[in-house]
């Protein structure tokens, strides 16, 4: 049967579907286009959605140090409550240096520039975690004992790793300001944020020669690291897309 189709026309039954799913631009359906608009707001959301991403990483990123602190005021760290703490501290901040080198490889694969503005948030946070690891060390697990802490780095190797790896950190958390960045020159500043693979790796090593037996962990996040830096050398060459203002 014929459907009207305007004044004095008639259109054949399936015709009007046809040319209804015709409507959008381009011959995209209206589905099409609501998933373009969504990448699109993916890709580049506004301003304001950036700050809410910020601060909801942030907490996150912060969820670790609340349980610690509420385990310590219910009982929760469990029979060894410095090893607890220490063993949590320098875990996170392994995760959170490996969500730092993240950033890059990951904005590249989806062409989202914002990720950039979260990187040395959670670098920065990744550096807090190190500091509570290493003061956890020095207050609670050797009383700020020099000549025990002097020996443990000599005659341990996973002491000796981890010190390392926080040396290395310490630069980079300095340098993550604006300022510095232009002070050191975008080429130089570059150079020096990538002691942040060596610094990682030490981690792991860390990770590594301090649980000797079960060693899935440190060997999961050291195969993260691998394709994370197999990611950057095989992008080496391949130009980068701009880089958006942290």
């Amino acid at each position: 049967m014929p459907r009207a189709a305007g004044p004095g026309r008639l259109l054949p039954d399936g015709v009007g579907a046809v040319a209804s799913s015709r409507g959008a631009p381009g011959g995209r359906t209206p589905g099409s286009t609501s998933t373009a608009r969504v990448l699109a707001r993916l890709r580049q959301p506004s301003a304001s959605a950036i700050a809410w991403i910020r601060r909801l990483a942030l907490i996150l990123a912060l969820v670790p140090l609340a349980r610690l602190a509420a385990g310590a005021f219910t009982g929760g760290l469990g029979a060894n409550p410095i090893e607890f703490i220490t063993r949590s501290t320098g875990e996170w901040t392994l995760i959170l240096l490996l969500v730092t080198l993240t950033i890059t490889p990951l904005r590249r694969l989806t062409g989202m520039n914002w990720l950039l503005r979260l990187r040395r948030m959670f670098g920065l946070t990744a550096f807090f975690y190190g500091c509570l690891h290493l003061v956890t060390y020095l207050w609670l697990d050797q009383f700020f004992d020099m000549a025990a802490i002097l020996k443990d780095i000599v005659k341990r190797p996973f002491i000796t790793a981890g010190f390392t790896a926080f040396v290395l950190l310490v630069p980079l958390a300095i340098t993550s300001t604006d300022a510095m960045v232009r002070r050191l020159g975008g080429r130089r500043w570059l150079a020096l944020h990538r002691l942040a693979y060596l610094a990682t790796a030490i981690g792991v090593l860390h990770y590594w020669w301090l649980v000797k037996a079960d060693v899935r962990e440190p060997v999961f996040y050291g195969v993260i690291l691998a394709l994370l830096l197999g990611m950057r050398l095989a992008w080496r060459r391949t130009p980068a897309r701009p880089i958006a203002k942290a």
